[in-house]
């Protein structure tokens, strides 16, 4: 193969990702692209069916006035782990949380420093009702440090990254309910580009705490795996996907590999941006489907900024936040927020090297309530994991101040008959939405003057004109949305019977 410049190499990558783009909207997505020109140019309605879309990108937005994008932070919480334990330590890492039942269960490496290929590295399991207290269980499986009164699941190198989920395959056995990827290449030259043997092995569980590998080999050998390859069922394209750690011109990147039977793994495909989207390192990703909108991929990169050393007498250079990002297809991903998600904040322990970083999952711990985690005090005596919390679908919004402003859809069909509105104002403000036929013109009885203006803090608004909420009549019909916001959020929305 010719050498190619890196610039060169990154040029190429992002105008061919453009192009896949394009060739995406223009044929999977069949949206509608609006004004051009002064004409308006239409394309087939978007069918949303009955499901929740997120305002994370354009994907609905026809045109704005005055109004935007805006990225939401979610809330630091409580801290819920210190990771002291004997078999823990420091560098304890590479997080996942998952609900099984009335159980949430929190899983991450157990590591006092050492060679990422140490044999002393565990896997270990943190439970909780609420999310918010968790303890260790006293499994009685592994011995360390001659006892077998842990928390211990696994043990060895695979450790050094163990990912697992809960299988949602409908063909998944009660054997391998839970299922896991983890391992590392082993060291030598080109070892990132996966010219040295090892890679990821499969493993299985019926329960989440007794673990054994699927088979003897690894199931993945192209990437360079040191970091949390994360897999999941993807009922959105009907089969297992993993997001792996990838080196492309040096810098850290994500790759997204398919899977039909999780043990025979398909070519890896890099993760795309838009052109205008800086390469940063991703050391991590945190992908999975989003609860209640599966068909959107969300992802929670951990930013590694390498070249910069806020503590001086630290042993590790680099600083680290978190970052969102969004997928409709699983490759090309929309960086709309170029800013941090969450902040290393003013915590100094916190602008140390490998910090920040989102646990893979989301779990409901109340009604309403998404709880997340995020890794703090990497490489210090209290190394710890902290809990994030957001309201059910809150990432970002579309969004005006109090001046007010406005934004129109792509044409819709209405999948049910009401409008489901996930939206929060100030006490001032308001949202006002009106239903547009093809001319652009307000339906009779759906004007913004024909409906009291909404205000409150709602996850479960349904939207209500003077003649009531009912849109039984406009069922299967094409509409688009003229939304009026002041002072306002508009999170989310969906059709609903």
């Amino acid at each position: 193969m010719p050498n190619v410049n890196p610039t060169q190499a990154t040029t190429r990558g992002r105008l061919l990702a453009l192009s896949a783009l394009l060739a995406s909207v223009f044929v999977s997505h069949a949206t509608a692209i609006g004004e051009a020109g002064g004409a308006r140019v239409t394309r087939p309605p978007l069918d949303l069916g009955t499901r929740w879309e997120l305002f994370v990108d354009n994907f609905l937005v026809a045109s704005t006035q005055g109004a935007a994008l805006k990225l939401h932070e979610p809330r630091r919480a409580e801290v819920v782990l210190v990771l002291d334990a004997p078999w823990e330590g420091p560098t304890s890492a590479y997080f996942a949380v998952l609900r099984d039942g009335d159980v949430i269960r929190l899983y991450y490496r157990g590591s006092v420093a050492g060679s990422d290929h140490s044999d002393n590295q565990v896997t270990c399991v943190a439970e909780s009702r609420d999310g918010i207290h968790f303890t260790r269980p006293k499994l009685g499986l592994i011995e360390v440090n001659g006892s077998k009164d842990n928390n211990v699941v696994w043990r060895g190198v695979e450790s050094h990254n163990f990912a697992p989920f809960i299988d949602q395959n409908p063909k998944a056995t009660p054997d391998a309910r839970y299922k896991a990827l983890a391992g590392l290449k082993q060291p030598g030259r080109n070892w990132h580009q996966g010219a040295t043997p090892g890679g990821l092995y499969a493993f299985a569980s019926a329960d989440g705490i007794n673990w054994h590998k699927i088979r003897p080999e690894p199931v993945m050998t192209k990437g360079a795996f040191d970091s949390l390859n994360l897999a999941f069922w993807d009922p959105a394209r009907d089969r297992y996907t993993c997001y792996s750690r990838i080196f492309e011109n040096k810098v850290r990147a994500v790759q997204s590999v398919p899977s039909a039977d999780f043990v025979t793994w398909g070519e890896g495909a890099s993760n795309r941006y838009a052109p205008d989207v800086p390469y940063e390192h991703f050391y991590t990703s945190a992908t999975l489907p989003c609860p209640g909108a599966e068909h959107l991929l969300v992802a929670f990169p951990k930013r590694f900024v390498t070249d910069r050393k806020k503590i001086p007498e630290h042993s590790g250079p680099g600083v680290s936040d978190a970052v969102f990002m969004s997928s409709r297809d699983g490759q090309f991903w929309d960086r709309t927020f170029l800013e941090a998600w969450v902040r290393p904040g003013p915590d100094q322990k916190n602008w140390t090297d490998r910090n920040n970083m989102p646990a893979w999952g989301i779990v409901e711990s109340s009604p309403g309530e998404w709880s997340m985690y995020i890794s703090e005090h990497y490489r210090w005596p209290d190394c710890r994991i902290r809990r994030l919390t957001l309201p059910r679908h809150r990432f970002a919004a579309m969004n005006a101040g109090a001046r007010g402003g406005e934004f129109t859809t792509h044409p819709l069909v209405v999948g049910g008959n009401r409008l489901v509105l996930n939206y929060a104002t100030s006490a001032a403000g308001s949202i006002k939405i009106e239903l547009l036929d093809a001319a652009g013109h307000p339906l009779p009885g759906y004007s913004a003057a024909d409906m009291p203006p909404l205000y409150g803090d709602e996850l479960d608004a349904t939207a209500r004109w003077k003649k009531g909420p009912d849109l039984s009549a406009l069922k299967g019909q094409t509409v688009s949305l003229r939304v009026q916001l002041k002072d306002a959020d508009l999170f989310a929305l969906r059709f609903a019977d």
